[in-house]
């Protein structure tokens, strides 16, 4: 087994080496620049992560898939951005403010080639199985954000409607990436399948966390501002689960907060209490410890020793125990 810094250098050896032309500059410095921005890095790892699960006699034939996964990632938050007409990411401008709209679409379809120029590496005896994982995480990265942007025109969403569309618009990305690394270590199917299901559990958990946080968490460790998500009307489990608790009376009064874009401070104050009053708090936080609990069951079910599992065990939980 590697530690984790050995496999984070890796990735981070693999993202420098990886050519980015100089010309057409327009093309070219918008993906230089986002790539430099950072982030944690957490698929790739759990790509690695996956191989090192299994003995992967060379745990650098994974990375890369490790990176191909990050491109992706990446690829996708360039169109994110444009979409959601976001001003920053990772605290800094983000593509599209920088060089406009046209030039971050092209940027982003240019990260989405690289990504496959990256799985192309893989040892051919294992690309048809990568394709076909890779491709349809793609697909449902697509159909998750396209059912996100459909929400947001409608009142009220079903919880069973949002939890299948963060399934898809940003879990499937956790499990593939540790799928990818478990076909790369030899894993069998059943065991690849354990380690995607681990991984889209741990990150439907994720999502509900990052969505108690905005509002119960403190904004100077979380990073961001409070309440964001009650300012932008954003469907959230918790908005859902308050409308589907409320009395008439007080979805009456909650819908009048939704429609209120004047009183910034006061709407975030008011639309707290009443989650606090109907229990939705609690409500999410049982529904994320159920997702963990599945993907611990998926992790147990893994033919390998559990000390070979630990590391998956302990990342999992260090996202789920983040700045609460």
């Amino acid at each position: 087994m590697h530690d984790m810094l050995d496999l984070q250098q890796r990735i981070a050896n693999g993202l420098a080496n990886i050519d980015i032309p100089e010309r057409p500059q327009n093309l070219y410095a918008p993906i230089g620049y986002f790539m430099r921005l950072g982030g944690k890095r957490i698929r790739p790892l759990l790509t690695l992560m996956g191989a090192d699960l299994f003995g992967a006699p060379d745990v650098e034939r994974a990375v890369p898939a490790a990176l191909a996964i990050e491109l992706f990632h990446n690829f996708s938050l360039v169109h994110d951005d444009i979409m959601d007409k976001a001003p920053l990411r990772r605290g800094q401008q983000t593509v599209h403010e920088k060089w406009g709209a046209d030039i971050a679409i092209l940027a982003g379809d240019n990260l989405l080639i690289m990504a496959y120029g990256q799985l192309a590496r893989s040892p051919a005896g294992k690309l048809p199985a990568l394709l076909e994982s890779f491709n349809t995480m793609a697909t449902e990265v697509c159909e998750g954000q396209q059912l996100d942007m459909d929400y947001e025109g409608m009142d009220a969403i079903a919880i069973a409607d949002y939890l299948h569309m963060i399934r898809l618009k940003t879990s499937v990305l956790l499990g593939t990436a540790l799928k990818l690394g478990a076909i790369l270590g030899d894993a069998s199917e059943a065991d690849a399948q354990y380690c995607y299901d681990f991984g889209v559990n741990v990150g439907l958990a994720f999502q509900l966390q990052d969505d108690i946080l905005d509002v119960y968490g403190d904004p100077e460790r979380f990073g961001k501002q409070r309440g964001g998500d009650i300012l932008a009307n954003k469907k959230t489990y918790l908005l859902l689960k308050a409308l589907e608790l409320a009395d008439a009376g007080t979805e009456a009064e909650l819908r009048g907060w939704l429609a209120n874009d004047r009183d910034g401070d006061a709407k975030v104050d008011r639309v707290t209490e009443i989650y606090d009053l109907l229990g939705v708090r609690q409500a999410t936080e049982s529904a994320k410890r159920a997702y963990v609990s599945h993907a611990y069951d998926a992790l147990a079910s893994i033919a390998r020793p559990d000390d070979s599992k630990r590391p998956l065990q302990t990342l999992a939980q260090s996202l789920m125990d983040r700045m609460q």
